[in-house]
């Protein structure tokens, strides 16, 4: 990978606390079965165990038989019950959700799971689920942030904004390539390509597979997925996503071969897709409605396109248009886009995107906090200069707003956070915080 940012955590001598910890601190004590959702590796079963005092591993046949020939056997524990890898036996969801329909005692059952199985009900009112996202800079022990999401949301443009960083273009490069999945953060670089080439291999051959879908042509995945990769970051259409998939010849997959392919990496949680701004207090119109395209992880991105640090530092690997920048520049937002979410999970606060259906306004971020509808914009620039072009669509949306856009924040690699006279904050992606 190149040189290596120190992390002043080490994950294998025990639990390193995550930002959901605390938001789970608050709930738990509130309701009555939580689910704690995401992709495999991202550390469920290590965050829920830190609660538990009953533990089922379905994951495990002989526990997984039990539990499905009477769910029930389950749930009798002392509690918190922790239900992990809950999809093997879809039954226990349900038996969970009558459990709690019978008594809505707060903290019974602690949920983990990767994939729901298809077609399963929803625990909308007894079952809360609270999104689990890899690793950010901060939970690395890369960073210590210095301007907190949710504080922006309490200040105004012309609140303080401050912080210095040490971190520079080259090891936010290595951090991509790092990965935010814990139990890779001590790895060697070779040790960490084949772990995450390995990682990749298994959602071909099985997790699609347990997600409900039979992968007939593993190729024809893996070449998708290649080709999505390319367009991390961006709103690429899906037929040139497909058509991308074998250069654009005759041979491309059938859209009802790739459609399954993006339900079942969305409901496994590879994919992590942001979804469109729809506001419902504004006068904007033309929004298009494509998301935009993201992975879980960007290491994992990288690792599909084989970027490398030396690749990724040239310049080279533009996705599929030139306005598209550079393919270090998709990761960073990427990597931007994944840490701005875990954050937004405590506030809490939803995260989409703006662009007009023309391309000729667009905000890389929209944090949309529940309780109120208040509004922070993010841009990302690969770049520690910011100048008038790098905000000027922050301005429009300020003026499109009103006082519904509370702040407004450009996230960088360079080495300060600073307010600038228009009042935009410069904020290094590193000093970003919960």
């Amino acid at each position: 990978m190149g040189g290596e940012v120190e992390s002043t955590h080490d994950f294998r001598s025990g639990y390193v606390r995550r930002v959901v910890d605390d938001l789970l601190d608050e709930l738990l004590p509130s309701l009555p079965a939580i689910l704690l959702d995401g992709p495999k590796a991202v550390g469920k079963t290590a965050t829920a165990l830190q609660r538990a005092e009953t533990v089922w591993r379905l994951s495990r046949p002989a526990q997984a038989s039990v539990v499905n020939a009477d769910p029930q056997v389950a749930l009798d524990g002392p509690a918190p019950v922790l239900l992990d890898e809950y999809q093997r036996v879809p039954s226990v969801f349900d038996a969970v959700r009558d459990a709690v329909d019978e008594d809505a005692e707060p903290g019974r059952f602690l949920l983990t799971g990767s994939a729901p199985p298809p077609g399963s009900h929803s625990g909308a009112g007894r079952i809360t689920t609270v999104r689990m996202r890899p690793l950010t800079l901060p939970e690395r022990g890369v960073s210590a942030p210095s301007v907190s999401l949710s504080s922006l949301f309490e200040g105004t443009f012309d609140a303080p904004v401050a912080g210095a960083s040490v971190l520079g273009l080259k090891d936010y490069a290595d951090l991509i390539l790092r990965s935010g999945f814990p139990g890779l953060q001590h790895l060697p670089a070779r040790a960490l390509q084949i772990q995450l080439d390995g990682y990749v291999e298994r959602i071909v051959d099985r997790d699609m597979s347990e997600g409900g879908h039979n992968v007939r042509r593993p190729a024809t995945l893996m070449a998708w997925l290649r080709a999505y990769a390319a367009a991390a970051s961006t709103t690429t259409n899906w037929d040139k996503i497909r058509d991308a998939t074998s250069g654009g010849s005759a041979s491309k997959p059938a859209r009802s071969t790739t459609l399954p392919y993006i339900d079942t990496l969305t409901r496994l949680r590879i994919l992590d897709e942001v979804p469109p701004w729809i506001p419902s207090r504004n006068h904007l119109k033309r929004l298009t409605q494509a998301p935009k395209h993201h992975l879980v992880d960007p290491a994992l991105a990288a690792r599909l396109v084989g970027a490398t640090r030396a690749s990724l530092l040239r310049g080279a690997g533009q996705a599929f248009t030139p306005e598209d920048g550079t393919y270090l520049g998709q990761l960073f937002e990427s990597l931007a886009t994944m840490s701005v979410r875990v954050f937004a999970e405590v506030v809490p606060a939803s995260v989409s995107h703006l662009r007009l259906d023309s391309g000729r306004r667009e905000v890389d971020l929209i944090v949309e906090r529940d309780l109120d509808r208040a509004v922070v914009a993010f841009e990302v620039k690969l770049a520690g200069d910011i100048g008038y072009e790098d905000v000027k669509h922050l301005l429009w949306l300020r003026e499109e707003l009103g006082e519904q856009l509370v702040d407004a924040v450009v996230l960088t690699t360079g080495p300060a956070a600073y307010r600038r006279p228009d009042g935009i904050a410069v904020v290094p992606l590193g000093l970003l915080g919960p």
